[in-house]
């Protein structure tokens, strides 16, 4: 089958609006539909799509959503928050880069970018308009730091790239602390510059800041401790050799629930069943979806799609620069009308190849990957974290978007030093190596 018709029939069936498992179970039939003597058959997809569900790595996935959910349901946003306020929330840019600060924080702990800007968004925005800082700005800075949800580990694009390509998920955790921490410090940047020139009401800063400091560091610290300490608990038992990533996943949700319910005590054992079955009716999206893709990925090596298009890349890009360029073009296209799991599903089998012929390591590979797709979760048409916000505060998604296009540049300063300089990404894996 030629490739070309086969991607315009996927562009088709993408545009009038079919669910994405449909289309990668369908695009997995379709080559032998046209060509009865080709191998990969229908019985042959529906094996993969099975067998690619029986992955110890992919397990990972709907535990780290679960144990976010608990948080959010939990109310850990609003102690990291206050903990993180006491600290910059004095100046006049303190407290928009402290929502940035506990988004970074929130990542750590649900692996998600949806739940990062809904969990950290509920809280923080109608703070930030008591303030008097703009409620379009004030959900700008919430949209895209809720990126970082899917670049500080634990990140659910990881566990998935990592079954995709074979690459350790524990070396792409650790590779994403310190792009993550960049990229927060350019939104911080930013922030402060919009600050300057627009502030918000300095009595209403300095009274709220009193609040936090009238209650005290210590006091402070005990409310939030059991929050602060989940990243480290999670991280900890991965690189001290005690749990891999799947144990670590279950270890997150056992601590989740303990501090939840018996801690915090902000969820009774009556909000379990609400809470597991909003895991389940999202995670169940994703696996029909990671599943097809499974068969769809075959499929393509089947017919040597990556490997032609990775001879035509080469054949006329040169430079390891130029072809690193090409393909942060095409993931920036392809964020923006795919969500990142299809897109990690789709890529990955395509552009690995590619990258690991001019010498890029398969661990920054896949940290280029998640923060080009992070951008994607907020530019239109796709934009999950746009629908998100626009979704609480009723500010239209075009509006938004335009709002969040200086930080959006900022995030892309940042991702082209980590495209650049791989030692972002691979200083931190090599120490634990």
């Amino acid at each position: 089958m030629a490739i070309g018709v086969f991607f315009l029939i996927f562009a088709v069936l993408l545009v009038i609006g079919v669910p994405m498992a449909v289309i990668f179970g369908g695009m997995a039939f379709i080559p032998s539909l046209f060509d009865p003597t080709f191998s990969y058959n229908v019985e042959s997809a529906i094996k993969s799509m099975v067998n690619g569900m029986d992955s110890y790595t992919l397990l990972a996935v709907p535990l780290f959503m679960l144990s976010g959910m608990i948080m959010a349901e939990g109310g850990i946003s609003e102690k990291l928050f206050n903990f993180f306020g006491y600290f910059v929330g004095k100046r006049r840019s303190g407290f928009p880069c402290c929502v940035i600060i506990t988004c970074m924080f929130y990542a750590a702990i649900s692996g998600s970018s949806p739940a990062t800007v809904s969990a950290v968004g509920a809280m923080s925005i109608p703070f930030l308009i008591k303030m008097g800082y703009d409620k379009v700005f004030s959900t700008a800075i919430v949209t895209v730091a809720g990126g970082l949800g899917v670049i500080i580990p634990p990140s659910l694009s990881f566990i998935v790239y990592s079954s995709s390509s074979q690459a350790s998920p524990s070396d792409l955790f650790i590779g994403g602390i310190i792009p993550g921490i960049l990229i927060g410090i350019c939104l911080m940047v930013y922030a402060a510059m919009y600050c300057r020139k627009h502030g918000a009401d300095q009595a209403l800063l300095d009274s709220s800041y009193q609040e936090l400091h009238d209650k005290g560091f210590l006091q402070l610290l005990k409310e939030s401790i059991w929050a602060l300490l989940t990243p480290i608990i999670i991280l900890g038992s991965i690189y001290g050799g005690i749990a891999s990533p799947t144990e670590a996943a279950v270890i997150s949700v056992v601590y989740a629930l303990v501090i939840c319910l018996f801690v915090y005590r902000t969820i009774q054992f009556k909000d379990l069943g609400k809470v597991f079955m909003a895991g389940a009716d999202t995670y169940v999206n994703i696996l029909f979806i990671i599943s097809a893709a499974t068969a769809f990925g075959r499929c393509m090596a089947m017919l040597r799609y990556p490997q032609d298009i990775s001879e035509a890349v080469l054949s006329n890009v040169h430079g390891k620069v130029a072809v690193l360029l090409v393909i942060t073009v095409i993931m920036l296209v392809c964020g923006m009308i795919l969500d990142n799991i299809p897109n990690i599903m789709i890529l990955t089998p395509i552009l690995l190849p590619i990258a690991e012929a001019v010498g890029v390591d398969p661990v920054h590979f896949g940290i280029i990957m998640t923060v080009n797709l992070a951008i994607g979760m907020v530019t239109p048409p796709m934009g999950i974290n746009l629908y998100v916000a626009s979704g609480m505060t009723g500010i239209p998604m075009l509006r938004l978007a335009k709002a969040c296009i200086p930080f959006l540049i900022a995030f892309f300063i940042a991702l082209m030093a980590i495209t650049f300089i791989p030692e972002l990404s691979l200083f931190l894996p090599s120490l634990t190596g």
